[in-house]
């Protein structure tokens, strides 16, 4: 997905505004939804999301502060943001939104230092199982709620596929998927009939505001309920990463405010 210069200067925009607002620094403003993972539409939100710090000083204190930054949606932009001591609790727990935003390949904005420091403390933390069933669970829900009768919201499909493919993805590299639709569907292993359908209404969702309603296709629903149900039946107990302690997390933390 290419930003074009416009939106990329009005988004560099916001967030200079929006670290003089709160007093941090921004750390990685990325691309988080479908302009992400590539299956967008003429007017899909561009959304938003970032990692900040405050000053060393913010992080000395007896009660908690308020660890995110929310705005509402205004005119397709919507922005939000977790501070860095909260991403990496988060990351203490293998949260794979954070793993995609580490990921996304639109990047707005990035401090290369502090960033090269979560990214590799990042690569210690990723657990299959739980990454998994976060997966499972996105897909299990969205088909259970919008995919179930002879017509059915055709964009949904895309809202069932993306994390079943991640959950193939971990299961056979134990490692964080992409974030890119394509990239995913390139690497399951499927029917060519199979893969021809889920481009046409890929095709089809990139050319139109709203593809809307249409007839449940066949092979797309018979490969989610096979994957599905194999996934909820699969016994998930084998992730041979330790995770390590927290010091690790502590140091990084520790490495990323100093310099504020």
């Amino acid at each position: 997905m290419i930003i074009s210069e416009n939106v990329r200067h009005h988004i560099l925009d916001r967030l200079d505004q929006i670290e003089k607002e709160h007093g941090v620094k921004i750390i990685l403003a990325v691309e988080s939804g479908s302009r992400a993972w590539g299956f967008e539409s003429k007017d899909s939100d561009y959304d938003v999301r970032f990692i900040y710090k405050h000053d060393l000083r913010h992080y000395v204190n007896v009660l908690p502060h308020r660890d995110v930054i929310e705005y509402p949606i205004v005119d397709e932009y919507d922005y939000s943001g977790w501070d860095i001591r909260k991403a990496l609790f988060l990351l203490n727990k293998s949260n794979p939104v954070l793993f995609e935003w580490l990921n996304s390949p639109i990047i707005y904005k990035k401090d290369d230092g502090d960033f090269m420091t979560l990214k590799e403390c990042s690569e210690h933390y990723f657990k299959s199982i739980p990454s998994v069933y976060h997966y499972l669970h996105m897909a299990s829900g969205n088909w259970r709620h919008y995919l179930q009768g002879e017509t059915v919201k055709l964009k949904k499909y895309f809202y069932v596929l993306r994390p079943i493919f991640a959950c193939l993805w971990i299961e056979k590299t134990n490692s964080a998927p992409p974030m890119e639709f394509e990239k995913l569907l390139e690497f399951v292993d499927a029917s060519p009939e199979f893969k021809t359908e889920v481009y046409r209404l890929l095709e089809l969702k990139r050319k139109s505001g709203e593809i809307g309603e249409g007839n449940a296709v066949a092979v797309i629903n018979d490969f989610i309920r096979e994957k599905i149900e194999y996934f909820e039946n699969a016994v998930l107990t084998h992730d041979p990463r330790l995770k390590p302690d927290s010091t690790l997390l502590d140091s990084a933390l520790y490495k990323i405010v100093k310099k504020s």
